[in-house]
């Protein structure tokens, strides 16, 4: 790997996806790792003014920076992509992925104190920002965006930024509404669990304790990376989901399951495998990596004089 100035760096994409897989992201990579992706657009405007980011949206050219502590943020980044060739909110893009991890050895979760991981954390958004002087800053990390809040930088920029936990508090509430009966089930790594951040907001929204379940994860990101589908991850989830069901001595097959790392998804059918040899068919298993886009959901094709 090669280490950038202010702590960033480029990684590499070997060993983590099948080839199939890897061909799509190496040629999005071209396209979209530290360099301009330029997204045509007929006609510009702005959502109004009660968009908090309505700023944002009067601008033709914008340049968004993606962060997270890994790969995991670069399915955030593709689904983004996407969305912004369809929704045609600017003239020119420029997308930008920046890997926030420090260290070859080992991630946030491996520092000894929380007051290290925030300021690992904070010297590198302020990197980012003095570097790319970007219009927005996307934590897609749950792990960093359980932290931003206590970053000096958080009480210091003006630069608008989004975290990924708003959007994942979101995408359980709606469906703990809509199933008055479940529980839901988060799986995170270590810090995102101890910070306790998402069950909180959900008790804060009045959401009752019994009805959140968490399951730290240690380590398993590490094993996505080397090998989503690999047999060692597969064993670390089946590990992890028979842990957490032993903490559910009733109502298995009320729960709802959230995958709340960016690198999760990825080992998708892994997670279902892994309920299945349980026993346990879980009413949905959500992932709130594509929700944090929905920002950009809205097309402006209809208002175009030449959507082609």
């Amino acid at each position: 790997m090669d280490r950038e100035k202010g702590g960033l760096k480029r990684v590499k994409l070997s060993n983590i996806f099948d080839m199939k897989r890897k061909a799509r992201i190496l040629l999005s990579i071209l396209a979209l790792f530290f360099i301009s992706t330029y997204i045509s657009c007929t006609e510009h405007r702005s959502f109004g003014q009660q968009d908090p980011l309505s700023e944002l949206f009067r601008k033709k050219e914008v340049t968004i920076v993606v962060t997270d502590s890994g790969l995991g943020g670069l399915s955030i980044l593709m689904d983004l992509l996407e969305k912004l060739e369809v929704s045609r909110a600017f003239q020119r893009v420029k997308l930008i992925f920046v890997n926030a991890l420090f260290s070859n050895e080992g991630g946030y979760n491996s520092l000894n104190t929380r007051e290290e991981k925030i300021l690992v954390f904070d010297s590198a958004l302020h990197s980012m920002e003095k570097r790319y002087r970007p219009d927005l800053i996307m934590i897609g990390c749950n792990t960093l965006s359980v932290l931003y809040k206590d970053t000096s930088f958080a009480r210091q920029t003006r630069t608008p930024l989004l975290d990924i936990v708003g959007y994942g508090v979101d995408l359980i509430s709606e469906n703990l509404k809509s199933r008055p009966d479940a529980k839901v089930v988060i799986m995170g790594t270590q810090t995102t669990i101890d910070e306790g951040r998402y069950k909180s907001i959900l008790i804060d929204m009045g959401f009752l304790p019994d009805r959140i379940i968490t399951q730290a994860c240690p380590d398993l990101v590490t094993y996505i990376e080397k090998g989503y589908d690999s047999d060692e991850t597969e064993m670390l989830i089946f590990a992890y989901v028979d842990e957490v069901l032993q903490k559910i001595p009733r109502d298995k097959d009320s729960l709802l399951v959230s995958l709340n790392c960016t690198h999760y998804g990825y080992s998708a059918s892994l997670w279902e495998k892994a309920f299945e040899n349980l026993g346990v068919t879980p009413l949905a298993i959500v992932n709130p990596n594509t929700r944090m886009n929905s920002l950009f959901d809205r097309s402006l094709r209809d208002k175009s004089p030449n959507p082609s």
